[in-house]
């Protein structure tokens, strides 16, 4: 089979590499082009990312000696490519700008961007949970006067690690949900080299990060109703969202009740079987279970579960009734494999299974 040619928007930073090392000997894609801010362009990537590459891995050999492209200078990323995943770091505007930019060049984005999440016609993926989103891109191309270009994002990356458990109860009826984020610092693109204030510490306060956190679970759950996604009115949702000295994984303590109160047993037994449509299409970054329960009290664990299922898994633990609301549970998610690049990655390979990423 062909593969695809991809190009990374925003390949220096951290998503960015994170895309190219998740992409690595990938069956559908191929990274073909690398791109980034004007300080960047014109070097080869090996110089472009000098000290600044923080993956675990190597920088693959075959992608040293790319030359960097200038990101704003969309034909000359649109013609080498199928298309784009797109993680720049700019303000919100311009994002916007830049994406429908390549959307209006024919050339697909996946974004790992917030920029898009709010545009009523852009899906924004959890591709376990929403997949039927997809159908609104053919709204959105009459809009833009693509035949191939469109926009899709993925979530806020702290909402994975609890949507995913919330999502198979929404038929028990959901009233109020309290959760609390412990974030690592990769969720601000840094290493405890980068931030040695974090070391041993602890931030109450993430920008933005609880007005997502609130909301757009409700558009992961909403509905296309003609050319727009509606989110859902309900449950309520209240959070906060703090930094902890953790260098990946994402953790979530949720407090629940319900309109119609589930027994523990049926709780279990969903989480258990909970599939989506990556799963039944067998795509290559799918966890093969997409929610792992812990029976230990002591788990999930950042450092010890951030990683199952090769970082694409949920993991929880800990249910049981609460004195106030009716259950508590903990999640847990990959903040930069399942919440940013991974997620878009699984998004990506949907939405080229079912067609709506094509060969050029």
């Amino acid at each position: 089979m062909e593969k695809l040619k991809v190009g990374i928007v925003g390949a220096t930073g951290m998503v960015g590499q994170r895309f190219i090392s998740l992409l690595e000997n990938h069956p559908y894609f191929e990274v073909t082009t690398l791109a980034a801010s004007k300080n960047s362009a014109g070097k080869t990537f090996a110089e472009a990312a000098g000290n600044r590459w923080k993956m675990d891995t190597s920088l693959p050999d075959r992608l040293k000696n790319v030359v960097v492209k200038d990101a704003a200078d969309v034909k000359s990323v649109a013609d080498e490519v199928d298309f784009v995943f797109c993680a720049v770091d700019m303000k919100k505007e311009e994002i916007k700008e830049l994406e429908y930019a390549y959307a209006k060049a024919e050339t697909p984005v996946v974004s790992n961007n917030s920029a898009h999440r709010w545009t009523p016609d852009v899906p924004m993926l959890i591709p376990e949970i929403n997949n039927s989103h997809i159908e609104i891109i053919n709204e959105q191309r009459k809009r833009l006067g693509t035949k191939r270009g469109f926009i899709s994002v993925k979530p806020n990356c702290s909402i994975q690690s609890y949507v995913p458990m919330i999502t198979p109860l929404l038929k028990f009826e959901p009233t109020n949900i309290v959760v609390s984020t412990y974030q690592a610092i990769s969720g601000a693109g840094k290493t405890f080299n980068d931030w040695p204030e974090m070391i041993d510490n602890v931030i109450p306060y993430i920008g933005g990060e609880e007005e997502k956190s609130e909301q757009e679970p409700l558009k992961v759950w909403g509905k296309i109703e003609g050319s727009e996604i509606v989110s859902a009115s309900s449950p309520l949702i209240t959070s906060q969202c703090i930094r902890v000295a953790a260098s990946n994984g994402h953790l979530a303590t949720v407090f629940m009740s319900f309109k119609n109160k589930p027994s523990k047993e049926e709780i279990l037994e969903l989480w258990k079987n909970f599939k989506g449509r990556p799963q039944e299409l067998d795509l290559p970054s799918a966890p093969k279970q997409f929610i792992t329960y812990f029976e230990e009290d002591n788990r999930p664990q950042t450092k010890l579960d951030r990683d199952v299922e090769n970082g694409m898994g949920i993991t929880c633990g800990r249910l049981r009734e609460d004195t106030v609301f009716d259950y508590k549970f903990i999640g847990l998610s990959h903040n930069t494999i399942r919440g940013a690049a991974g997620g878009a990655l699984l998004g990506a390979e949907l939405l080229y299974r079912e067609g709506y990423i094509t060969k050029k």
